[in-house]
């Protein structure tokens, strides 16, 4: 009895150390600690989000499977297979590079034009007036050429920049209007099987080529226009609009991702949360300012009433 009494104090003595023990490692935690977890953290969160955007997850798998191999081959003692999966993940890191230097360019572009305030002093800034009237004219081009089911694909460049893609192209510099649009898109036209690519509310290009989606999940119902629109969002940050030439549908991609079958209503509102998201929160902003003030209005005229009642 006496005995078991011994073990299980000493059972819980242990148990009491290991707690002391962690609170006395968590205190020893510091500011610098927990943003190097931050940053690590994020690193991951990222390039998680890139394995898949990019439908590189079996390259991932494959790539885990051999990290397992090597480490069960080195704890059996395997000798030669450990050898030979040793060099093969020594060289594999330059293959990893090869691989997937698209993403990793993509990946460096997203940072270097990410919001730390250096894209605006290499750009000339945009003004509210000509993006909304971009956004205007373009919908009002979309609304005729999806009547007519004429195709069409333009590219709104916000701060990755697609000089690689203009050059592809013919370089303009005019100002967006649907009269205009309606006649690079028309089938007769010598531009309209490439796309027009919009830089700061004005037309920077037209004719220019694409880049083609990997995505081996897309819809068989989508053809070329359609894959090189989602091509381009998940190689930049632009906001591709598209036509379909077969159905007239009028589709959206942002970020790899694909929004079809839009009203021109609903085109319309997609542009201006993608192109002018801080107009589009002070609109809101304004817009609640004034239903509440109003509110109250209507709230002292209810009360004068009854008042005089």
């Amino acid at each position: 009895m006496k005995a078991q009494v011994t073990g299980d104090m000493d059972w819980l003595s242990g148990w009491i150390t290991r707690i002391t023990n962690w609170f006395n490692s968590i205190s020893l935690i510091g500011i610098s600690d927990i943003l190097d977890i931050l940053i690590i953290a994020f690193i991951i969160y990222k390039i998680i989000m890139l394995i898949r955007r990019t439908g590189s997850g079996q390259v991932v798998k494959g790539v885990l499977l051999l990290l397992l191999a090597f480490g069960a081959a080195t704890v059996f003692r395997l000798t030669v297979l450990s050898y030979i999966l040793g060099q093969a993940l020594g060289y594999g890191v330059l293959a990893l590079v090869v691989l997937f230097q698209p993403e990793i360019r993509r990946f460096l572009e997203q940072m270097g034009s990410s919001k730390l305030g250096l894209n605006n002093v290499f750009t000339r800034p945009v003004t509210p007036t000509e993006m909304e009237n971009a956004i205007l004219q373009t919908v009002e081009a979309y609304t005729s050429l999806s009547k007519s089911k004429t195709g069409a694909l333009m590219v709104f460049e916000r701060t990755n920049r697609l000089d690689d893609a203009i050059k592809t192209g013919t370089a303009l510099d005019a100002a967006v209007n649907s009269e205009l649009l309606k006649n690079i898109f028309w089938n007769k036209a010598p531009l309209h099987d490439g796309a027009v690519i919009v830089r700061n509310g004005r037309l920077a290009g037209a004719g220019c080529m694409l880049p083609l989606s990997g995505n081996v999940n897309l819809s068989k119902d989508l053809g070329m226009r359609h894959r090189a629109g989602i091509g381009m969002s998940e190689h930049s940050d632009a906001v591709v609009a598209i036509v379909s030439e077969e159905t007239g549908s009028i589709s959206v991609a942002v970020g790899g991702m694909l929004k079809r079958h839009l009203s021109p209503d609903t085109l319309e509102r997609v542009l201006r949360n993608e192109l002018m998201p801080e107009q589009q929160e002070n609109d809101t902003a304004k817009f609640k300012l004034t239903n509440l003030f109003k509110f109250k209005k209507g709230d002292a005229s209810d009360v004068e009433k009854t008042q005089r009642q």
